[in-house]
């Protein structure tokens, strides 16, 4: 009985995972590498009709740090895959350090609101390193994940 409803709770969860951003969350905006204003929406518009990794990290995590060269990795591996990584650094001077620091290869942006803004609000962000994947339809097939060995997460990317 009780392996049932464990699985009834996981397949709830898993159902309750969005699968679209916010409208709130769309209209955020960030900063792109040349200190332009970008709506997050805008930035997905570039991208419309490619698979897209969502690496939502910052310069002074541990974990986003360790986790890096994996990312890297994995977008080697994956070159029709457009890698989007966007920081939640305090303040863009120390954001630009780390992308040249870390060797951060691909789309980078800044989230000027930090954790408190729509976009990570909508995401229910509580850890970084956060993964997603947005699939080539523009919906996310990937709403969570925190290791790059993630079993869903590599399963997105084929």
């Amino acid at each position: 009985m009780k392996i049932f409803i464990v699985f009834l709770l996981f397949i709830t969860i898993a159902q309750a995972q969005n699968k679209t951003f916010s409208e709130a969350a769309l209209n955020e905006k960030f900063l792109s590498e040349n200190n332009t204003e970008i709506t997050f929406s805008e930035i997905l518009q570039q991208y419309k009709g490619k698979t897209v990794f969502i690496d939502i990290w910052a310069s002074w995590c541990k974990d986003c740090i360790v986790g890096m060269p994996k990312v890297q990795k994995l977008r080697e591996e994956n070159p029709e895959v457009v890698f989007l990584f966007l920081s939640l650094d305090k303040e863009t001077e120390s954001w630009k350090h780390g992308i040249e620091k870390y060797g951060v290869v691909g789309e980078n942006y800044f989230i000027p609101a930090g954790w408190k803004g729509d976009f990570c609000s909508s995401i229910e962000l509580d850890w970084i390193p956060r993964y997603m994947i947005v699939n080539p339809e523009g919906n996310i097939s990937l709403y969570k994940a925190i290791e790059t060995n993630d079993e869903n997460l590599l399963k997105e990317l084929k």
